[in-house]
């Protein structure tokens, strides 16, 4: 395993992060693994030197903050040895304020993801969307205020437009509070729009990029694409298919060919080698699917590799950011389209 700062930050992580969305409770939705089912898959990263680990409160309703933070610290000598994200914005409870970006929604977040993932801290706290209800230096005040507090040692965000978080980065500035380290976004081969304007963006700011969605929900795997997972997100549209899928698929067969390598190994090594790409968040339900992704850490493609992964692409409308009102009821048990 290799390790990156994050960003421009003092924070190192693990190139490959492990992401947990998929543990929880089974019976809230099928692709959920147990506690016991998820052990194995988190022992084999933390064996292969994995130790930067991404959640959020509203995956499985909470449960999978509580089986992260078990996991972590069976698997740990010390919390110090590894870094562990979590994420708040999305509704955890029916009340009007357990939701969103608000102060008090913040201050309550914080205190309840530390006592699911029973740490003290929590090294990179994310917001998980932008919030059109609260104005930005609240919630940059806030946000800054958990940090003092010791509760958090860094701040990131995830999916949203690029307006939004320069807006937000440099209310922090003005304001004398802290700046996200890191923007989680959805970027892969097969979706590529966050270079548009995104990339750019914390490359020149020094913002660290961490991918959800690196293989396109298993398309760039070349993998089964009728897990239960799949089927119930083509059928809520959440799961978007795209005509030219067929084309970065034969060019991404090529180049794995030239290399005998598995797709999935070519794909994330393209990602790992984009700047300012940190660490891929990796989602797998089986020890051996994280595999490619520790061999392509590795992997170095040559100039030739990545024109022609990038030939066929396509630019497509650019989807995920635009969210409902944070007033706007949903389940908080699972959030099938979002990181």
């Amino acid at each position: 395993m290799r390790y990156v700062r994050l960003g421009s930050s003092g924070l190192k992580v693990s190139r490959i992060g492990l992401g947990m969305m998929s543990f929880g409770n089974p019976a809230a939705e099928p692709w959920f693994l147990s506690e016991d089912a998820a052990e194995p898959i988190v022992r084999h990263a933390v064996d292969a030197g994995v130790t930067f680990f991404d959640t959020a409160d509203m995956y499985s309703g909470g449960v999978s903050e509580q089986v992260t933070g078990r996991l972590l610290d069976k698997l740990f000598a010390r919390r110090s040895d590894y870094v562990l994200a979590t994420k708040l914005f999305f509704p955890m409870g029916p009340g009007p304020n357990d939701r969103g970006l608000s102060r008090k929604h913040i201050m309550d977040s914080v205190d309840a993801s530390l006592r699911r993932l029973g740490t003290d801290y929590i090294d990179l706290y994310q917001i998980h969307r932008w919030d059109p209800e609260t104005p930005i230096e609240e919630t940059m005040a806030a946000l800054h205020d958990v940090v003092r507090a010791g509760k958090v040692r860094y701040l990131g965000a995830s999916l949203m437009y690029t307006w939004q978080f320069a807006k937000a980065q440099y209310t922090a500035q003005a304001g004398g509070w802290t700046r996200f380290a890191s923007m989680q976004t959805h970027y892969n081969l097969a979706y590529r729009e966050e270079e548009r304007e995104m990339i750019p963006f914390c490359a020149d700011q020094g913002v660290g990029v961490l991918p959800y969605s690196p293989l396109a929900r298993g398309l760039l795997a070349g993998g089964p694409r009728d897990t239960p997972r799949a089927i119930a997100e083509r059928a809520d549209g959440s799961q978007r298919v795209d005509d030219n899928d067929t084309d970065i698929i034969d060019a991404l067969r090529t180049v794995a060919a030239r290399h005998t390598r598995p797709p999935a190994q070519i794909a994330l090594a393209w990602l790992l080698g984009k700047t300012p790409v940190s660490a891929p968040i990796i989602g797998v339900t089986r020890p051996h699917h994280l595999d490619d992704a520790l061999a392509a850490v590795d992997l170095t493609l040559s100039n030739e590799d990545t024109a022609t992964l990038e030939a066929s692409y396509r630019p497509r409308a650019p989807y995920g950011h635009s969210q409902p009102t944070t007033t706007t009821r949903r389940d908080p048990r699972s959030d099938r389209t979002r990181s």
